[in-house]
């Protein structure tokens, strides 16, 4: 199977956001019944006008400065930090004067719960009497891979 990619970034994006915003552009990079993932380009100035939905969100920049709204509440947000948009919750974003990239991850619901159990590894159903006790197992950890002659100490590449 080949590997694909998908490109986003400069020359790839397109105005975004829901009514409202400004000055924002972006592109989505998967998309399907588990959520969105999508990268965004706030100019100076940009905003994504304050909305609401029905998906848990997270809001991760990776680049430049700017602020976010959630219910009530505004903050600034760096590069680095990871902003939690809860489902139903209104929430937003904004620059000033400096830039910002984001990614967003959506995903759909507002949690997991309609996924419990479909998972391999669904348990059980105790019957009357069973205490759900078991054995002790036995087995260890496998040793950590040796590094590849072309990476460092940390398994970084060189």
């Amino acid at each position: 199977m080949p590997i694909e990619v998908r490109r986003f970034g400069a020359g790839f994006r397109r105005p975004d956001g829901p009514p409202g915003t400004t000055r924002v552009e972006g592109q989505v990079i998967h998309s399907d019944a588990r959520g969105v993932v999508a990268e965004l380009s706030f100019a100076p100035r940009g905003t994504i006008a304050p909305h609401s939905n029905p998906n848990t969100t997270w809001f991760c920049v990776i680049e430049g400065a700017g602020f976010v709204i959630v219910g009530d509440e505004r903050r600034p947000v760096v590069a680095g930090e990871a902003v939690l948009w809860p489902a139903g919750v209104v929430h937003g974003g904004f620059t000033t004067t400096h830039h910002m990239r984001a990614f967003v991850i959506e995903f759909a619901g507002a949690d997991d719960a309609a996924l419990l159990g479909i998972l391999e590894g669904r348990a059980r159903r105790l019957t009357a009497g069973e205490t759900g006790r078991v054995a002790r197992g036995d087995g260890s950890l496998t040793r950590p891979p040796r590094p590849h002659a072309d990476v460092d100490a940390e398994g970084e590449p060189l």
